[in-house]
């Protein structure tokens, strides 16, 4: 019976798929889009199809209507490429990043297991702004399409937060309805 399979072009690719070993549920959940606390950790570029619970979602409408200073504005999108100086905390940036006029950039905070002291800083800038403003929103974002902002909007409501709300739409969305963007230099994080 191989011998005739062996005539048949195709055969022996039928042969190979079906001798092919069994995917363990290991390596399943390692290529799994999303780590057992539900914060996507591959494939961060995907459109976004649930909110960030319980973080928010904002209207891009709701957003371009607040005044500055009404509202922290936190960009978590990473620095590809960049390196970050330990003692001085100052970022080299391999491609230059715009972002919202006012925004403060902590790269690779989005991330589903951010850096302890990166995400530690972006927390503490948090609480001096919620000490000054109680009920000010907080928006997180990154580009359109991306998880790292819902990834870092979900991780702060869930350390406690209040009013921290989700900018979907991103920079680009931002920018698409007419606003401005600035240059971009992530806020140095010096190791301790």
């Amino acid at each position: 019976m191989i011998a005739a399979l062996r005539r048949i072009p195709w055969a022996g690719m039928v042969l190979a798929m079906t001798a092919a070993p069994v995917l363990s549920p290991a390596w399943a959940q390692q290529a799994a889009p999303f780590d057992a606390q539900g914060y996507r950790n591959a494939a961060f570029r995907a459109p976004v199809d649930r909110d960030p619970a319980p973080a928010s979602a904002i209207p891009l409408a709701q957003v371009r209507q607040l005044a500055p200073g009404a509202a922290l504005f936190i960009d978590v999108l990473p620095a590809e490429g960049a390196h970050r100086d330990g003692a001085s905390g100052v970022w080299t940036l391999a491609t230059p990043h715009e972002t919202i006029p006012g925004a403060l950039w902590y790269p690779e905070t989005g991330r589903a297991s951010p850096d302890p002291l990166l995400w530690q800083a972006l927390t503490t800038q948090v609480a001096v702004f919620r000490r000054q403003h109680p009920a000010a929103p907080i928006v997180l974002f990154c580009r359109a399409d991306c998880w790292m902002s819902w990834n870092a909007a979900r991780r702060l409501a869930l350390g406690g937060v209040a009013g921290v709300r989700w900018l979907a739409e991103g920079i680009e969305g931002w920018h698409d309805a007419g606003g401005n963007l600035v240059p971009a230099t992530p806020v140095p994080v010096p190791d301790k």
